[in-house]
């Protein structure tokens, strides 16, 4: 059941407070760290490659960006010796972590460590979001909401050189070990950086999906095998992923206005561009059904409903569109450095519970994840139309 709760006089549900959590960040004090590290997934403040989160009573996930003083929100911990949110002070309602691990403090058999390789969002989700370098940033056309694109980006500007990506066999005792060994991830995500020739990367990823079925056995994942990749100029390339285990692939378009686009993400639209995109979700869509093919959003750097022109497009032709929330992280995008307002989330999530209604649209996964809407609205689908109802 979704959860509503009271900031000061204005009635919120979770996934409203959600997206404040995430926008506005989170002041945690150390107390809170010292309290709960040693017996719940939750790192310090200063430790971002552990991705942090919170899980609110009616399980919606949520990430937590620790800044400090400056936000409305905090976090203590009760006489009951639970954690607890705040606004202005006030109490807002209890909240949890996900189950301890060691994970962080693994190495694969080469020496890499898992820590800065992968990441676990929420409760059931281990993600590899940066598994070779993005050769648009390489050539100095990172997206410009991207911190590592526009990490590796500054790397070679200054001459230096980009970390060392991790092998196909590095990627699979990673997924071993959390699928098997400490079994705290079911669904896998496979991202790298953007390519200049895909189908390099569709035969990269490959070997990837081959090295963990060879260890691991994809059948015994429980969850999806979800890759991101970039779009090739023959769409059917993508075939050879789904032939070699993956249950979706994803293209992220980013921004539908393809004006900002351009300025914002220079290298997809210069070296990919909108219609390649398509092109690829589209293929795949139609060859391999609905719901197979997904798109990721960075919602909060165009209107609400250019994002929902944009997501209303793909879900017309069986692509899920993902809503991820953009995360402002010092550097100002297109002349903005902080997020909307809750009323222009608002309207994305009234807007994406239609969609997701009307075309049958399933986003991956089954709890939600640290910074996307997406499976969250789905979950809570239902009750979040039946508050739009009563709006009307």
């Amino acid at each position: 059941m979704l959860r509503t709760y009271r900031l000061n006089a204005e009635e919120v549900d979770s996934l409203e407070l959600k997206v404040l959590l995430i926008t506005k960040g989170i002041n945690v004090p150390v107390s809170v760290y010292e309290r709960f590290s040693k017996v719940r997934r939750l790192s310090g403040p200063d430790d971002a490659q552990a991705c942090n989160c919170l899980i609110l009573p009616d399980s919606t996930i949520v990430h937590m960006v620790n800044t400090g003083p400056r936000s409305p929100l905090s976090m203590s911990i009760n006489q009951s010796g639970r954690a607890c949110l705040e606004y202005e002070g006030r109490f807002v309602t209890e909240v949890d972590f996900p189950p301890a691990t060691r994970f962080y403090e693994q190495r694969t058999s080469s020496g890499m460590p898992f820590k800065g390789m992968a990441v676990l969002q929420g409760v059931d989700v281990l993600s590899f979001p940066y598994l070779w370098p993005c050769e648009y940033a390489r050539a100095g056309y990172a997206c410009h909401f991207c911190y590592t694109g526009g990490y590796s980006q500054q790397l070679v500007r200054e001459g230096k050189e980009l970390p060392p990506s991790p092998s196909a066999q590095d990627v699979a005792e990673v997924v071993g070990y959390a699928v098997q060994t400490e079994g705290v991830a079911s669904h896998v995500q496979i991202t790298g950086g953007s390519s200049m020739d895909p189908s390099a990367e569709v035969d990269l990823v490959v070997e990837m999906l081959r090295a963990i079925n060879e260890l691991v056995s994809l059948e015994s994942l429980g969850g999806e095998m979800l890759i991101y990749t970039s779009p090739p100029a023959d769409p059917a390339l993508v075939d050879d992923i789904f032939a070699a285990g993956a249950d979706r692939v994803a293209c992220d378009i980013e921004l539908w206005d393809e004006q900002l686009a351009s300025r914002i993400c220079p290298g997809k639209m210069r070296f990919a561009g909108r219609r390649r995109q398509l092109a690829m979700l589209v293929h795949v869509a139609q060859k391999f059904g609905p719901n197979k093919a997904c798109s990721a959003f960075v919602v909060g750097l165009e209107p609400a409903e250019s994002f929902l022109a944009g997501a209303r497009h793909l879900a017309e032709r069986g692509v899920v569109p993902i809503a991820s929330v953009w995360l402002p992280h010092g550097k100002p995008v297109d002349g903005k450095s902080e997020a909307p307002g809750l009323d222009f989330y608002r309207r994305v999530l009234d807007g994406l519970t239609e969609i997701y209604d009307k075309y049958g649209c399933e986003p991956p996964g089954t709890a939600g994840f640290n910074v996307c809407l997406c499976r969250d609205t789905w979950n809570h689908r239902a009750e979040r139309r039946e508050r739009l109802t009563g709006k009307l």
